[in-house]
């Protein structure tokens, strides 16, 4: 299963993870059944704290979404089908208010942090929903709903949030989206460990 894929933090719990999620996906089943499925395998990966290096829970002052705010890449499917990243946020950064384009599950591993969900519209930018987050909370991301957001980071620590989305998100060209005016403009965040071809 994972030959040609990218797997780069390996682990049993890992690999247990992704066999059960490849396995739901590979039902052809709508996005929200498969989260739905997908949803218990998730909450014991984040609620487990053995598996993710210490080296995906830093910050990264080169990375391409700006603030220190490091995307680890730790899989990704040889097709670009899948992918699941750790997202690291610092002390009081907040991420562009972007668009991912998939479907899949987000959580949060270490940390809080405040979500600022919006509506598009036809050139405009609005706030539908403000929530936050505790490490272990997550959510299923199906578009267009909560596809737009930005988070920002509240606790003293840096934030890690895990998201499983299906496609390759930091190499796909996607959306920043200007918070005064809701003008959109190409974005791709990168990952800071992996190259994007």
């Amino acid at each position: 299963m994972f030959e040609d894929d990218e797997l780069v933090a390996d682990s049993q719990r890992v690999r247990a993870f992704l066999r059960e999620t490849r396995a739901v996906l590979g039902r052809g089943l709508e996005p929200h059944e498969s989260c739905e499925l997908i949803r218990p395998h998730f909450a014991e990966l984040l609620a487990a704290d053995d598996w993710l290096p210490p080296t995906f829970q830093e910050s990264a002052p080169e990375s391409g979404m700006g603030g220190g705010i490091g995307q680890w890449l730790l899989y990704r499917a040889a097709d670009r089908s899948l992918s699941l990243f750790s997202l690291v946020v610092p002390r009081d950064a907040e991420t562009p208010i972007h668009d991912h384009l998939a479907w899949g599950l987000v959580g949060l591993y270490r940390g809080t942090q405040t979500e600022e969900i919006y509506a598009v519209g036809d050139g405009s930018l609005e706030l539908a929903e403000r929530r936050s987050l505790a490490a272990g909370d997550f959510y299923a991301l199906i578009p267009p709903a909560d596809d737009v957001h930005r988070v920002r980071t509240t606790s003293r620590e840096s934030s890690v949030s895990i998201h499983l989305l299906t496609n390759d998100t930091g190499c796909v060209w996607r959306h920043a989206y200007d918070a005064a005016t809701g003008e959109a403009a190409p974005f791709r965040s990168g990952y800071v460990n992996v190259a994007c071809d």
